[in-house]
């Protein structure tokens, strides 16, 4: 008896631990959170519109139970548990959280304002006409791979052939392992009349497609107030839109005024609409909102209708921007169109998912005419042989009245073989062996019925054959004519805008930040402190005197300021962030501050701080910019007065960024200094003063490959050092030249 050692496979255990983590993460990415750019379905939505299809609740027949429905797709393909299932069920016929419903629910499948649906075995379902068309349509034709089940007892398909991008139409949202995915609905016409004009131009840019699809549709309504950065959405798939809902202004009871919500943004469904309603009552008890007198959610079958019932004479405009501002009235839509394209995800932009439609489209539509085609031809040869049969009917009967099994009777079809057979004369049988019927025609004359000989069943069949004929043409044209496939593509679509298209919803508008009149605080200087991790804090002056020193070494920006100004902040994407100084807190010295992406819109993980300054100061200055592609420009501090957060400070080349920004302080030159090692150095006032909006004018010409590494400023009359290969290098004492020349290399 021979015994075999264990073996033992020695490996770092960190290695095993990051390969099974990717495996995990990549099974929850492509398989259950994110959905397929195709069909815009995750897999468990695809499985249970699959099993009812299979389980044949159609549009057109009876409710079933969805316990049934969720035990057969979670027995059959998405062992998951069946509260996933049945939730993935119950949005699916949620017409307030889709864009389209794809399941027509009977019973409670719940409520806008957050109630949940009953329980499974209580309500039912089937699938919606809108379904059958778009989703499921031809499933049958084998126009879509399909794949075994988990168990491989059960054949699935990998995708719905899906006849408009439901991505779009109906939004998604998912979160998987480390990425997560925010789709808003769209109209269906205006995705339609985009796709229909990507099809006929592949040229459209997405700006383009912008006049057919101009942005979201959300079920609730409300308005966009941001449409101007939609473009900018649509090209990089990801953004922020800033929706609000719908209110009106009546007259109530006693003099007294409503304001009433009938529309609400998409993200306030659910607990959002009781949490919005004790944030009003929160402000009517306080001095903000004094002018609330009640708060009543009137909402029904009809739709959204809170009422906010307020005193006579109540500023109704300031009201509604008081709510806008402090209450999800108005709130931000996240966008992040991050779908699985070819088993990976991937951010796409609307014209990259159109165009993922659209090949997936001509993709099946190919197929499908492929398979008819085939079919046709299998048709049209069976036709043939029974056209051709009638003509030689007696000798056929002769034959298998002659013949002792089928296979004696097939032979002699195709092959002309005789032998065996009993012939009423020689002649017969030398006719039979001229047969040349191919073996699917002699089959079909074998199994063709006596009736089909009555004269009128004959002229039938040539009708049926010319059909036939038409229809090959028909299929071949479509495969070789790519136009006269898309015009048959866009045929269809035109077809699914009027059985189903509606009005658009959501309005796309413009509108400023809603600014709130605070109320007047005691003006007094204070010192505000930013440390080079970036967080900020305010010191009260006589703290700061005491600790001058310790605070001007613990931090990278220090100054005075008003507590009624400004903070502005310069980053190099070109951007300038503001911040109130009162909402800065105040703190001890060695206390801790606030983060400024917390008081601003800065974001530490995008973009770099280059310059921090009180925007009193700011705007009566004069700011000079240097950019690493060497673009130069001087510009005044008037062009930074702005009333919301964050302006563009300048305007920047694709891939370049600022490497200085500072106020030029009456300083008489600049010194660029390049990658490579050159110094130009030129008189301030040689650049230009120019807006905002405009780039800059040329700096330093630089050489291949070389960027913008430092600049300064300095002036003649104070020695300017820095540290240059180990050694000391007075900036002073280079050579003045004109600005935009090359530069030269300093020696060491």
């Amino acid at each position: 008896m021979v015994r075999t050692e264990d073996r033992i496979i020695r490996t770092d255990y960190s290695e095993i631990m990051q390969k099974n983590y990717i495996d995990y993460a990549m099974s929850v990415i492509v398989s259950r959170a994110l959905p397929d750019v195709r069909d815009g379905l995750k897999p468990v939505q695809r499985r249970v519109l699959y099993d009812m299809w299979q389980l044949g609740t159609r549009s057109d027949r009876p409710y079933r139970k969805c316990a049934r429905i969720v035990g057969d797709t979670m027995g059959k393909y998405h062992p998951h548990g069946d509260s996933s299932i049945y939730d993935a069920l119950v949005v699916m016929a949620q017409e307030f959280k889709k864009g389209r419903v794809l399941v027509d629910g009977h019973g409670n499948f719940g409520s806008i304002e957050g109630d949940g649906a009953a329980a499974m075995r209580y309500t039912e379902a089937r699938l919606e006409k809108y379904t059958e068309d778009v989703f499921l349509a031809d499933l049958d034709k084998d126009i879509v791979d399909f794949m075994p089940n988990f168990d491989e007892t059960e054949r699935e398909p990998s995708v719905l052939p899906a006849r408009l991008p439901g991505i779009l139409i109906g939004g998604s949202d998912g979160i998987a392992v480390g990425m997560a995915t925010s789709i808003p609905p769209h109209n269906m016409g205006e995705v339609i009349e985009a796709v229909k004009a990507l099809i006929l131009d592949d040229n459209l840019s997405n700006a383009d497609l912008m006049k057919y699809l101009p942005g979201p549709d959300f079920p609730t309504g409300g308005l966009v107030v941001n449409a101007s950065e939609i473009a900018e959405i649509y090209e990089t798939g990801q953004g922020k839109l800033r929706i609000r809902g719908k209110a009106e202004v009546e007259k109530g009871k006693n003099g007294r005024v409503n304001i009433v919500i009938t529309e609400i943004p998409f993200t306030m469904i659910g607990a959002g609409i009781g949490k919005f309603m004790s944030d009003v009552a929160a402000l009517a008890e306080s001095r903000l909102a004094s002018d609330i007198v009640d708060i009543s959610n009137q909402s029904s079958k009809e739709g959204i209708r809170i009422v906010i019932e307020c005193r006579k004479g109540t500023d109704t405009e300031r009201l509604m921007n008081l709510l806008y501002k402090k209450t999800k009235l108005e709130d931000t839509f996240g966008v992040n169109m991050l779908v699985v394209s070819g088993g990976r995800p991937e951010t796409m932009s609307l014209k990259q998912i159109l165009e993922a439609h659209i090949d997936f489209r001509f993709e099946i539509a190919d197929r499908k005419y492929s398979n008819l085609l085939e079919k046709a031809l299998e048709q049209k040869e069976i036709q043939e042989g029974l056209i051709r049969a009638v003509d030689v009917i007696d000798l056929i009967i002769e034959i298998l009245r002659g013949s002792k099994n089928r296979k004696m009777a097939v032979d002699c079809l195709v092959m002309g073989k005789t032998e065996g057979i009993r012939f009423r004369s020689k002649k017969s049988r030398e006719e039979a062996e001229m047969l040349m019927f191919t073996e699917r025609q002699a089959n079909a004359i074998l199994d063709m019925r006596l009736v089909k000989l009555i004269g009128l069943e004959i002229e039938a069949l040539e009708k049926e054959y010319a059909e036939t004929q038409k229809q090959i043409e028909r299929y071949r044209l479509l495969l070789d004519d790519h136009d006269e496939m898309a015009k048959l593509l866009i045929s269809e679509l035109d077809e699914m805008k009027k059985a189903y298209g509606r009005e658009r919803r959501t309005l796309l508008t413009d509108a400023e930040e809603i600014v709130i009149e605070e109320k007047k605080v005691e003006e007094e200087e204070v010192v505000f402190l930013l440390d080079r991790f970036g967080y900020a804090k305010l010191l009260d002056v006589s703290v700061y005197e005491k600790n001058k020193e310790a605070a001007d070494a613990d931090n990278k920006y220090v100054f005075r300021i008003m507590n009624t100004d400004k903070v502005a902040l310069f980053t190099d994407i070109g951007k300038m962030h503001t911040i109130k100084v009162l909402d800065v807190p105040m703190k001890k010295l060695r206390d801790k501050g606030v983060p400024i992406d917390n008081l601003s819109n800065y974001e530490t993980a995008k973009e770099e701080l280059l310059y921090a300054g009180p925007l009193a100061e700011v705007v009566k200055s004069e700011f000079f910019f240097v950019t690493e592609k060497g673009f130069v420009k001087r510009t005044s501090g008037a062009e930074f007065v702005s009333s919301v957060r964050t302006i563009q400070s300048t305007k920047l080349q694709e891939g370049d960024r600022l490497i200085l920004v500072s106020p030029d302080d009456h300083m008489e030159y600049a010194v660029l200094m390049s990658s490579d090692g050159c110094f130009l150095k030129f008189a301030l006032l040689e650049a230009s003063e120019l807006k905002k909006t405009a780039v800059g004018v040329k700096g330093m010409t630089l050489s291949a490959g070389s960027t913008v590494k430092h600049a300064y400023l300095l002036e003649n009359a104070r020695e300017f050092t820095i540290d240059y290969h180990g050694s000391r290098l007075s900036l002073n004492r280079l050579k003045t030249a004109k600005r935009g020349g090359k530069g030269t290399k300093s020696r060491k």
